[in-house]
């Protein structure tokens, strides 16, 4: 983990956080038209496309307050090994959540907000260190764990005007974007056989290149 990458995951998150509010500013003085607008209807097909325009939206402001410091913190961890690895893991995280609720929800509801994205970040965070086997980030996930154990309560099914499913299908979404970003290690290749002298066996088909490197002082 560079510094580097610790300061490009901070500014991304603060320009992610100050856009929602910004959008927030403008839906409210629209009278919070661009919800249902944008939203994710269930089952139907005209809303399906706003799968990736809903975690931008908030019925009110004490729903985008709710959402605003779990997703800059759990944002914050989940990028800072690098940004473009984050906004792919950001791109996972809203097309599961999204079509969880397109796909499984009942009724009419409608469903808008950033907390697909906290559970999300929230997954990734957790199970990153165990994928990569990096035991900085196994540290990182089960200070998450700890800090934010609560917001698991807000996804048991039953709580009024809160989509569990979208809260459930974003946590797949990082978990799945933890396995599928892994750092993949590569097994070192095999050393080539030397005589008796200790130098690589002439008759190796790498000799030539082993010998060549050498020369060179590499």
């Amino acid at each position: 983990m560079s510094l580097g990458k610790v300061r490009d995951a901070l500014i991304v998150m603060v320009g992610f956080l100050a856009l929602l509010w910004v959008i927030q500013v403008a839906n409210w003085a629209d009278g919070y038209r661009l919800d249902p607008a944008f939203g994710i209807l269930p089952h139907h097909l005209s809303h399906l496309g706003d799968i990736f325009t809903a975690p931008f939206l908030h019925v009110s402001w004490q729903h985008i307050e709710g959402n605003s410091v779990p997703l800059l913190v759990l944002g914050f961890l989940a990028a800072y090994r690098g940004v473009v690895k984050f906004l792919a893991v950001t791109l996972i995280v809203i097309v599961t959540s999204g079509l969880a609720v397109w796909l499984f929800q009942s009724g009419t509801t409608l469903t808008v907000g950033a907390s697909g994205l906290v559970f999300g970040y929230f997954g990734h965070v957790l199970v990153r260190g165990l994928f990569d086997r990096n035991w900085v980030d196994i540290a990182v996930g089960v200070l998450a764990g700890v800090m934010y154990y609560y917001i698991l309560s807000v996804a048991i099914p039953g709580t009024p005007g809160v989509s569990w499913i979208d809260h459930a299908g974003g946590l797949v979404g990082g978990v799945a974007a933890g396995w599928l970003l892994r750092s993949r290690r590569r097994a070192p290749l095999p050393a080539a056989p030397k005589d008796a002298g200790g130098q690589v066996a002439a008759g190796n088909p790498r000799a030539a290149l082993h010998r060549e490197l050498r020369d060179l002082g590499l």
